[in-house]
């Protein structure tokens, strides 16, 4: 893979997260019954960004929750015993019952992912609503989902893939496009 070009710097990632911290209040009028849950592994990592953001602007803490789809994906197609998926499912320390969920990620791809994430939370009790928030929707859908919260549209051929690089994993924060 070869980079084509950098479409998110740090800057823009901060700026792009505060935006969607504020649609988030907005739209939720506060952020009473809130639940921010980050799909595993960088969805985590942005839903934790957010939650400051909002405690920044409304001066409280947002519950954040992890979820980890691996054994809810619906092309894991073979599994042997060496490199079964394990089972992390839905980690929070608040109830879901009854609660507005924001399901968070970097990139919303074909849906698959998505799709995996909310038959986990569903598994786990029954939330009031559910939204969508990612970093980037590149198109291509699959199912018929859709954010409700989106840092930036990016439209790519199938040929290109979007590689997020956060500073919690790679030491800087950077969103680029690459050719595959």
């Amino acid at each position: 893979m070869t980079q084509k070009a950098i479409v998110l710097d740090e800057q823009a990632i901060r700026r792009a997260l505060t935006r969607i911290a504020h649609e988030i209040i907005e739209k939720n009028k506060g952020i009473d019954n809130l639940l921010l849950v980050g799909i595993r592994t960088r969805g985590i990592f942005i839903a934790n960004r957010l939650a400051e953001r909002i405690n920044q602007i409304e001066g409280k803490n947002v519950p954040v929750g992890e979820v980890d789809i691996t054994l809810y994906r619906d092309d894991l197609t073979t599994k042997t015993v060496d490199s079964e998926p394990l089972v992390k499912g839905l980690h929070i320390e608040k109830e879901i019952q009854d609660r507005t969920v924001i399901l968070v990620d970097d990139v919303l791809y074909t849906g698959r992912t998505v799709r995996a994430a909310l038959d986990a939370i569903v598994d786990f009790g029954r939330p009031s609503s559910i939204q969508l928030a990612v970093l980037v929707d590149r198109g291509h859908r699959e199912l018929p989902i859709r954010a409700d919260y989106v840092g930036k549209n990016i439209p790519t051929s199938s040929s290109e893939k979007i590689v997020v690089e956060l500073n919690e994993i790679d030491k800087f924060d950077q969103v680029s496009i690459h050719e595959k």
